[in-house]
């Protein structure tokens, strides 16, 4: 029995599992789809990824709230949209119990929602995602690396290009420096250079397949910053830490911001030129435990709905750091709290892979970037009575990131969370 040594994702993510992975020739574009019909269908109530939407908003917050726990003081930024991709993908060459476990843990309620319309729920966000609004670009996509010598079953191969539009690419795994360098040369390209030395150890000849899940996000502001405007200002890490920062200022201008009486925090909504908007979450000093523990699917719709109200686009005095950060993850030492329980063991099946050797899962990586700077962003979840829950006195027009603050981006098309985080320390690496 060969095992698995080696599983990623990948900035979404990279698997990879004892014996092979399915894929015939060359995967390419999945045309079956209209672009002119998805423009007009992805804001339908109905659409396939509005239905799978609210699942992986879920996903998105249980997974920071668990990372936040395990990672206390350092900045938290990953991509939780790619990672139920991954894992959504790798439920179709899961059977029985592990299937149904991969899917419960999702959070997908199987007796409400159909497998083949989870499937095609996210079929149809890597979609939309994908399609070039405005000017926000992202690009979303699967790729299966196979040893030469292994044939994936064919409903496997079917099914993962179909829903997945998944890229097949050949590979002799006992030639471990040529591997490295193919997966590291094409998670390159196509996160355009955003991630680079993805894999830099840890394959071994016996592994037999290697699931890559990418996405890469770049969105221009649609009120950019000055290049004149960055001066060095201090950021307040923590009451002992200051740090020097080049701040972004915008003077005087409109934005979507409120202070929230309910919650002590300030929120910002910047637009991006196309279906996709950032919030930057500021906590009060001293308050970043107590908004972090309220971060929820509620919460984010909450601000959303109330940031679409004229009454909150207002003239503010705004200074945001300019910063890059990057994060790694050991997601097979996560997963298992999520309740992804066999999904690292040897009770994990994966016979819908292959029926040539029992397959067992390793280890599961999962890297993102983000760069925020004067012109956008790259990167590779109401109430009646909200008039009274928020101040809104004129005095009060200056807003200022300068300690940590929570970020997400979010997809307005796909209804989705992009990437999602905490920038605690903006000059950590």
């Amino acid at each position: 029995m060969h095992c698995v040594q080696y599983l990623a994702l990948l900035l979404a993510g990279l698997l990879a599992l004892s014996h092979s992975y399915p894929l015939e020739e060359q995967a390419g574009r999945d045309d079956s789809f209209n672009a002119t019909f998805e423009r007009l269908q992805f804001n339908a109530y109905d659409a396939p990824s509005r239905k799978v939407a609210p699942s992986n908003i879920d996903f998105a917050f249980r997974l920071y709230h668990l990372i936040a726990s395990q990672s206390s003081g350092k900045n938290i930024f990953f991509s939780p949209i790619s990672i139920s991709t991954a894992l959504a993908m790798l439920s179709l060459g899961a059977g029985g119990d592990s299937r149904t476990q991969i899917l419960k843990s999702l959070g997908f309620n199987l007796t409400e929602l159909p497998l083949p319309i989870i499937h095609e729920g996210f079929r149809f966000t890597q979609r939309v995602l994908s399609l070039p609004i405005g000017e926000v670009n992202t690009y979303v996509g699967n790729a299966l690396v196979l040893s030469q010598d292994l044939e994936p079953l064919p409903e496997f191969t079917r099914d993962t290009k179909g829903s997945y539009n998944t890229e097949l690419l050949r590979t002799d795994f006992r030639d471990v420096e040529g591997t490295t360098q193919l997966i590291n040369h094409y998670v390159k390209e196509k996160t355009h250079g955003m991630i680079t030395n993805f894999v830099s150890g840890g394959l071994s000849p016996d592994i037999k397949m290697v699931l890559l899940n990418y996405i890469y996000f770049q969105g221009l502001w649609v009120k950019p910053f000055p290049f004149s405007g960055v001066v060095v200002r201090d950021f307040h890490v923590d009451e002992n830490t200051v740090v020097k920062v080049p701040m972004m200022l915008q003077d005087q201008r409109e934005h979507w911001y409120i202070h929230d009486k309910r919650v002590p925090c300030s929120v910002l909504r910047m637009d991006y030129r196309g279906e996709a908007v950032a919030f930057f979450i500021l906590p009060r000093e001293g308050k970043m435990k107590e908004v972090e523990q309220v971060l929820s699917p509620g919460m984010l719709e909450r601000w959303n709905r109330l940031l679409q109200h004229r009454y909150f686009y207002r003239t503010v005095e705004l200074y945001l750091p300019k910063f890059s950060i990057s994060n790694s993850y050991a997601l097979d030492q996560i997963l298992p709290d999520l309740g992804f329980q066999d999904l690292f063991s040897s009770r994990a099946n994966f016979s819908g892979i292959t029926k040539q050797e029992k397959l067992k899962l390793s280890k599961s990586l999962h890297k993102a970037t983000l760069e925020v700077n004067e012109i956008g962003t790259k990167a590779a979840a109401t109430t009646r009575s909200f008039f009274s829950l928020y101040s809104a006195h004129y005095y009060n027009r200056v807003l200022m990131f300068n300690r940590p603050f929570f970020i997400v981006i979010f997809s307005t098309s796909a209804q989705t969370i992009i990437f999602l985080g905490k920038v605690f320390n903006p000059t950590a690496p």
